[in-house]
Order: C-alpha cells, then sequence, then structure tokens
C-alpha cells in the first residue's frame, strides 16, 4: 500500500525488451539502498516489484497487463519518474490509500497556469466518471491529489509548487498521458452495493403456496 506521497523523482537508467514485457532498472539515489528483492515500489503510479537492486539503483519486470492498461511501455532511457516506497503500519497516511494498481490512463487536455498554482484538466474514460466525487481523491501518475471540479468524464486537478517541484506532473502538457487510479474506498463501496442487489434479486419470492408450506391459513 502507497499513500500518494512521492518521495523522490528516479530517472530510468535502461529499458530492455523481456518476451511481451519490459525489464527496467531505474536509479533512485536516496531511496534505492532501502529496497530488498521481492520489496513493492510505487512507480508512477504504478505497483512493480523489486527482483534486483544495487547500489543507486533498483531493477523491475513490466508484464503485458501492466502495459496494456498504463503508460510505462512509454518508458525510455532518460525519463523521470515518481517513485515511492511501501507504507509503513506506523507511517502517517499523508495522502490517501493508494495500491499502485492503475484503473486506466488519462489524457492531459488542457493546463491552466495561475500565479501560484497549476490547473490540470484530464480526461479518462467514461466508465470510471462514477468513483469521482467533488474534492474526493484521485492518484495521478502515483501523486495523491484533490479533485478541484469534475464534469463527465474529465476532471480537473490543482498543483502546488511543492508538488510541482517534486514530481514529474511539472512536465505534463496537453496530450501528456498520465496514470490514473480512483479512490479504492468507492470501488469497495460499489462491490458491495452489487452484491447486496444481487442477494435481494436472488430472494424466492414470497406466494400462496410457499405461505401455506410456512404453516399460514390463505
Amino acid at each position: 500500500m502507497f499513500t500518494g506521497i512521492v518521495e523522490e523523482m528516479g530517472t530510468v537508467a535502461e529499458v530492455v525488451k523481456e518476451g511481451g514485457g519490459l525489464g527496467v532498472r531505474i536509479e533512485a539515489p536516496r531511496h534505492a539502498g532501502e529496497l530488498r528483492v521481492n520489496d513493492s515500489v510505487c512507480v508512477s503510479g504504478v505497483c512493480l516489484t523489486v527482483i534486483k537492486h544495487s547500489g543507486k539503483t533498483f531493477s523491475a519486470q513490466i508484464v503485458e497487463e501492466t502495459l496494456k492498461k498504463t503508460t510505462l511501455g512509454e518508458l525510455t532511457s532518460g525519463a523521470r519518474v515518481n517513485l515511492e516506497l511501501a507504507a509503513r503500519l506506523n507511517d502517517r497516511l499523508g495522502g490517501h490509500i493508494v495500491q499502485g494498481h492503475t484503473d486506466c490512463t488519462g489524457l492531459v487536455t488542457q493546463i491552466e497556469k495561475r500565479e501560484t498554482s497549476l490547473l490540470l484538466r484530464i480526461e479518462f474514460p467514461e466508465d470510471f466518471a462514477k468513483y469521482i466525487i467533488p474534492e474526493g481523491s484521485i492518484a495521478v501518475d502515483g501523486v495523491s491529489l484533490t479533485v478541484a471540479s469534475h464534469e463527465g468524464n474529465a476532471l480537473v486537478v490543482s498543483l502546488i509548487p511543492h508538488t510541482l517541484a517534486n514530481t514529474t506532473l511539472s512536465s505534463a502538457r496537453a496530450g501528456t498521458r498520465v496514470n490514473l487510479e480512483f479512490d479504492v474506498l468507492g470501488k469497495y463501496v460499489e462491490s458491495l452495493l452489487a452484491g447486496e442487489k444481487t442477494r435481494l434479486e436472488a430472494r424466492p419470492a414470497i406466494t400462496p403456496d410457499k405461505l401455506r408450506t410456512w404453516g399460514y391459513s390463505i
């Protein structure tokens, strides 16, 4: 589990083709030393497993399903990525609950520069609009942000100077694709309600014959 608070911007040192997937080696001078093989690390919003680490770098594999659902297939040597190590149970939850399980990619369609902030308008597949609420949380390339506004299949987030200085979102432009993970709490609520609806629909109808078997005289 992660919190969407980016700890370091890493640099992709190497990308190699591995069957239908990719192998990546990422330079992370500040935090690579804390990683061990089998650890989880959030790379621009995507949870990857460390398969090797050495000094200031770590390596991970990106399989076909991840390439299909995220922007990681666009990585090249020299690209910058947002990095977050897995949260400890005794950490403050500075952002929100982030799994690193990207739901879809979004497209930055508009950027509005303000005196001390930046507004990003992001469009995404309409099926996910139900998970958006005003002032709710969303992870964009692994960064925990608050939804400033939304309409249909588009949302707007506001970036403060600190976020711009410490994440890759400062380089976003109109046409940039980003990884989106919607709030997992909304997904659980949806699943629970769907299960309850199915249970109610499966409940046998009450008929006169059924009442007679229960002992009623009708």
